[in-house]
């Protein structure tokens, strides 16, 4: 007795059963991956900010007026920057409007909230400004001296 080519339905099923069984498997796993790349991605954008800004008070002896020469690589149409300085002390509060989700970003960027405890005087052009403050989904916060 000779066996017909090809595959018989029973044969088919049970391979689309088991892909469909590794499809949903892995779709909460590689999702779950790109909320941590995109969590990791903003923490990071909003400590080179932070960085960045503090870097130009330095150099330049004041604050830039900018965000976007601060941040060239970072769209600066999610992010702000609002900074109060009195006596030489700068308070720096660096903002995004990024979806994203806050516990995963302060695995990266401990110091990241979902609020700032100041409401910064001046904010910079080119960026979130103080209209927007206050609709804000991550802050991070901090101070320093410029001598």
């Amino acid at each position: 007795m000779r066996r017909k080519e090809g595959f018989s339905l029973v044969e088919l099923l049970i391979v689309l059963a088991v892909m469909a069984a590794l499809i949903a498997t892995i779709t909460p796993v590689a999702l779950n991956a790109i909320r941590k790349a995109k969590a990791t991605q903003v923490a990071q954008n909003l400590k080179t900010i932070a960085s960045s800004f503090e870097n130009a008070v330095y150099v330049d002896g004041e604050a830039p007026t900018s965000l976007s020469s601060l941040a060239r690589d970072i769209d600066t149409s999610n992010y702000g920057l609002g900074y109060t300085v009195s006596s030489g002390t700068y308070t720096v509060v660096v903002f995004t409007k990024e979806e994203v989700t806050l516990s995963q970003v302060t695995a990266v960027l401990a110091d990241a909230a979902n609020s700032a405890t100041v409401t910064p005087s001046t904010f910079l052009t080119g960026g979130l400004g103080s209209d927007d403050f206050g609709s804000g989904q991550v802050f991070y916060e901090f101070s320093f001296v410029a001598y």
